[in-house]
This record gives structure tokens, C-alpha cells and sequence, in this order.
């Protein structure tokens, strides 16, 4: 997911944390964890965007991975500036 965003979006900074051990046993969880994610992200490319613009931005990059592994992506974006 990082690699896909960081050529995506060129982030200023980028975290891709996997909170999966969070929701073991939760709706959608998976054995082997990589089912839960938050990612902190600050991209020129989200500035001046609403929020539900930069988490769709987001959302069409990872498109893929949330349509079969990823239950659950969190989103914060900051500033660049």
C-alpha cells in the first residue's frame, strides 16, 4: 500500500500502520492479520481538498487491496503546509 500512495501521491510523509491485532475475532478480521489499517498521510496532492475528496483519493488508489484483503482503512491527512 505504501508503494502504490508514494507513487500515487508523492507524500511529504507517509505511515502505514497495520492495527489489525486490534480486531482479532471482529467482523472481517483475517487469521493472518493485514485486515485493518490507518494510514497518516501528508500529500501536496490532498491540499485544498474536503475531507471525503482526500479520503476518496486515497480509496481510488488502494481500489484493489479494499475490494479483497483490507476490512477496514482509517484515514488522517495533514498539511503540507
Amino acid at each position: 500500500m505504501a508503494e502504490k500512495l508514494e507513487r500515487a501521491l508523492s507524500p511529504q510523509s507517509l505511515e502505514v500502520i497495520d492495527e489489525s491485532h486490534h480486531h482479532a475475532g471482529h467482523s472481517g478480521s483475517r487469521p493472518d492479520g493485514e485486515s485493518h489499517f490507518r494510514i497518516r498521510i501528508s500529500a501536496t496532492a490532498l491540499d485544498g481538498l474536503s475531507r471525503v475528496n482526500q479520503h476518496r483519493k486515497v480509496n481510488e488508489v488502494l481500489a484493489d487491496e479494499l475490494k479483497t484483503r483490507v476490512h477496514a482503512l482509517a484515514i488522517e491527512v495533514a498539511k503540507t503546509s
